[in-house]
């Protein structure tokens, strides 16, 4: 194995203070469908509490609730606004190893979790993104857990939910309007067609949209110019509505965008416009945060969706602060593998907001291990324990990455029913080699039963005082160096190779004063390079970055490597193929 690096000594505990009365089992007497069903009638077998009751768990009078039917609400904002200063719950990151086809669980695994939390009397709750459509009918599907460790209403919320990406599209294209709107008449603030950089989007992966030509067919059409679509999930609204602490910040920052420069060279933003109070307007419910619940009637905040591998890919400031509020333990996540959702966590989201994670959750599956070992999707129920063992390189690289951020750290795998007792004796092994706890969790087959064990251990681990947040670059930092101390201390790379065009758009947004900023890297989820075929440890690779983008509003400079694209297409066969109403109205084929 590579890169051994020691625990710490235990620190002196920090006292608990924590524990409740343990819950009972709710799922012990509902008439659920067998192990292997499919999820969505495994959630359709769960009668949902009233979401009052799920808020009552909070503390949460009903007079502060906006309800969506009976089973989902938003928390108004002068009930959020009132919880500020209140103390602090403890927060859990979970993240994961390199995805792969086969799958690892980590939001499975997050509702587990938060459920077996709950099972041993931990007030807790948990905080998700909202799913994009794009991926939902395209090759992913939806993304609301699964088998017994699912949110609900699983439907809508893989769906319209309560329209908050609705009104991040309708605010996003409203500047894009505005936009291509003062170019018509006058073009008082002498903007350059030729460098518009706001683009327009929808949530839905559509390729035909990646690069259009607009305003043809005569002057009163508009001026034509070249224009395309980004992913809803990769707008740079969805980003501000998941950074923005409160309303006053949201358009404060919905004025900061920038979307074309004047003639000069100077930039316009969309207060220039006049866009920033209209575009605040239709997000102003949007900002307020979702409550759900999990099978178990545990409450879950879904609240914003940006993807990890094209955004910052982390559920919105304003759920993860209302739920540390609130409850005794938050647990959240960060989309794909800890080199990319995790490391924009800290890098990102911890250092704009001063949020600072107690412990981290490493989701491993042992069929994820087998593939970046060298095994087929189709061999994998095939024990291999050389395999597990070879693959083991991406875990590692993975631990001593998040190590680096100086927070306590365990692995949970996330068990299947196919695992043998000696692929996970090596995982043990390779765990105690890199000194890290491990927990199995059968969560998806057993519900909190099943994750009590991996609850219990996270409990642990607050009794470990972690070091201060340690963040992979300084704030002032040339934007190519923090670039490169991440693609060289977490991807191990050997460097980076910026294009002329990206070097020359990083000499720019620091010449106009914004070499203070995060980077937001954009590239493939399924290697720590630029290349998805380099599985494993993926070394002596060299970090491509094609371009870059200023997002002035959300406070990051977002960095394009290789051919990673911002609008997705559909697979050849979407998973749209197979949805359909039956002849009750209940939807089949809704799956992930």
């Amino acid at each position: 194995m590579t890169d051994y690096i020691p625990l710490r000594d235990d620190e002196p505990l920090r006292g608990e203070g924590l524990r409740l009365a343990p819950q009972q089992d709710p799922l012990r007497e509902a008439k659920l469908p067998p192990p292997g069903a499919p999820d969505i009638d495994i959630a359709r077998a769960i009668t949902p509490s009233p979401i009052t009751e799920v808020a009552a768990r909070l503390g949460i009078e009903p007079e502060h609730l906006l309800p969506y039917g009976h089973d989902k609400a938003k928390l108004p904002h002068d009930f959020t606004d009132a919880l500020v200063g209140r103390p602090q719950g403890k927060l859990v990151l979970v993240t994961a190893i390199t995805p792969t086809p086969a799958g690892e669980g980590k939001t499975t695994t997050s509702v587990g979790l938060g459920d077996g939390l709950n099972r041993i009397g931990h007030k807790t709750a948990i905080c998700l993104r909202e799913p994009s459509l794009g991926p939902c009918f395209g090759m992913k599907g939806g993304a609301a857990g699964g088998g017994r460790a699912q949110v609900i209403p699983m439907e809508d919320i893989n769906l319209h939910f309560t329209g908050d990406f609705h009104a991040i599209t309708s605010a996003h294209n409203l500047l894009s309007a505005l936009l291509d709107n003062h170019l018509h008449w006058d073009n008082e603030l002498e903007i350059d067609p030729r460098h518009v950089t706001w683009k327009r989007a929808m949530d839905m992966g559509d390729r035909a949209l990646r690069h259009l030509t607009i305003g043809l067919s005569g002057s009163g059409q508009g001026m034509p110019r070249e224009e395309g679509f980004d992913i809803t999930a990769a707008s740079e609204i969805m980003a501000i509505l998941c950074l923005s602490a409160d309303l006053t910040d949201l358009q404060r920052r919905l004025g900061e965008i920038i979307v074309a420069r004047r003639r000069d060279g100077s930039p316009v933003r969309a207060r220039d416009l006049k866009a920033d109070g209209a575009m605040a307007v239709l997000l102003k419910q949007a900002l307020a945060p979702n409550l759900v619940q999990t099978l178990e009637h545990n409450p879950a905040f879904i609240h914003g969706g940006p993807f990890a591998n094209i955004a910052h890919g982390c559920n919105s400031l304003m759920a993860t602060k209302t739920a540390l509020s609130l409850a005794d333990i938050v647990v959240t996540e960060a989309g794909f593998g800890a080199d990319l959702g995790a490391e924009k966590f800290f890098n990102i989201k911890c250092r704009q907001t001063g949020l600072k994670p107690d412990a981290v959750v490493m989701v491993v599956t042992i069929r994820a291990l087998k593939m970046h070992g060298g095994v087929q999707q189709d061999k994998l129920t095939q024990p291999d324990p050389d395999a597990v063992y070879r693959g083991a390189e991406n875990l590692c690289r993975h631990v001593n990455n998040m190590r680096s951020f100086g927070v306590p750290l365990m692995v949970a795998v996330n068990h299947f029913d196919q695992d043998s007792d000696e692929e996970h004796r090596v995982l043990r092994d390779v765990c105690e080699h890199l000194g890290v706890d491990m927990a199995v969790s059968s969560h998806w087959r057993d519900g909190s039963a099943g994750s009590q064990a991996l609850a219990e251990k996270v409990v642990a681990m607050f009794n470990q005082a972690p070091a201060e947040l340690s963040l992979s670059y300084a704030d002032d930092d040339r934007l190519e160096d923090k670039v490169r101390a991440v693609a060289t201390q977490l991807y191990g790379a050997l460097d980076i190779s910026l294009e002329a065009k990206a070097r020359r758009q990083l000499d720019d947004f620091e010449a106009l004063g914004y070499g203070h900023l995060p980077v937001c890297i954009a590239k493939t989820q399924y290697s720590f390079g630029a290349d998805p075929s380099l599985t494993g440890l993926a070394t002596g690779h060299v970090l491509p970055i094609r371009e870059a983008e200023l997002a002035a509003g959300a406070g990051f400079v977002v960095v394009i490597c290789g051919n990673v694209m911002r609008m997705p297409g559909l697979p050849r066969r979407p998973a749209s193929n197979a949805m359909r109403l039956d002849l009750r109205g209940q939807t089949e084929g809704l799956a992930w």
